[in-house]
């Protein structure tokens, strides 16, 4: 029964992560749908792009939410089903895992920031602070939130590891870690390239998804829209 009862809680957690509130938030507040522009990426980050601060932080709040509030659950009312910390632990990977595939969002998700922070914050409090801190003493020197999120998933399990010691936890620690940094390759080729935007970029600053930069219009092309003049000085031939 133990094991029905964590795949249940595994199953319940995936759910609850695949609830992508940057896209449910912009519809409700009116905003475009995340997935449009920037980087195309359903996050607060991305969300920030859009001009509403509002709706950034709601969208932060409610990803990290939805991974702190089902390992919480488990930690509290598992124990009498059987369910432990490592049961916890896994649960917050599959809320992480749902945020990154969700199912209601035909598995287009983000890259799993806050909810990865949540699921910290509810399995060690000390291990989420100690990761937050990294994610802002780089965000705020370098300003690119890309570059602040891997540091900090390499970091994560490095601190609970030299720390805290290999606890049932550290495996779904380090597979949100790897999964993390995976699902930045686009922004490690970018910030390579010195082509990634920084934090608070809007996104009339950044390229919509998928659309190239069009070339203004040319001089010739002004001229060809301009009807042609009559020209001067022409003379009628003589009869």
């Amino acid at each position: 029964m133990t094991l029905l009862y964590s795949a249940l809680a595994m199953l319940a957690g995936y759910l609850i992560g695949s609830l992508s509130f940057a896209v449910i938030v912009s519809r409700v507040m009116g905003l475009a749908d995340p997935r449009s522009y920037g980087s195309g990426n359903p996050g607060a980050t991305n969300v920030l792009r859009s001009g509403s601060r509002p709706a950034a932080v709601l969208t932060l709040a409610l990803d990290a939410l939805k991974g702190y509030v089902p390992v919480l659950l488990v930690l509290i009312y598992g124990p009498r089903f059987g369910l432990g910390e490592g049961t916890a632990a896994f649960v917050g990977l599959a809320a992480f895992v749902g945020h990154l595939w969700p199912v209601f969002f035909r598995f287009q998700g983000g890259k799993g920031v806050a909810t990865a922070a949540g699921v910290l914050m509810a399995i060690n409090p000390a291990l989420g602070l100690a990761t937050l801190l990294s994610w802002a003493l780089i965000a705020a020197f370098f300003r690119y939130s890309s570059l602040a999120s891997i540091v900090a998933a390499l970091f994560a399990p490095f601190y609970q590891m030299l720390i805290w010691g290999i606890e049932p936890s550290f495996v779904a620690i380090v597979a949100m870690s790897l999964l993390l940094v995976w699902r930045h390759e686009g922004n490690i080729r970018k910030l390579i390239a010195g082509k990634e935007s920084r934090l608070g970029q809007k996104a009339a600053d950044a390229m919509p998804v998928g659309q190239t930069a069009r070339a203004a219009p040319s001089d010739k092309s002004h001229r060809q829209d301009k009807p042609h003049a009559p020209q001067r000085g022409h003379k009628k031939g003589h009869k």
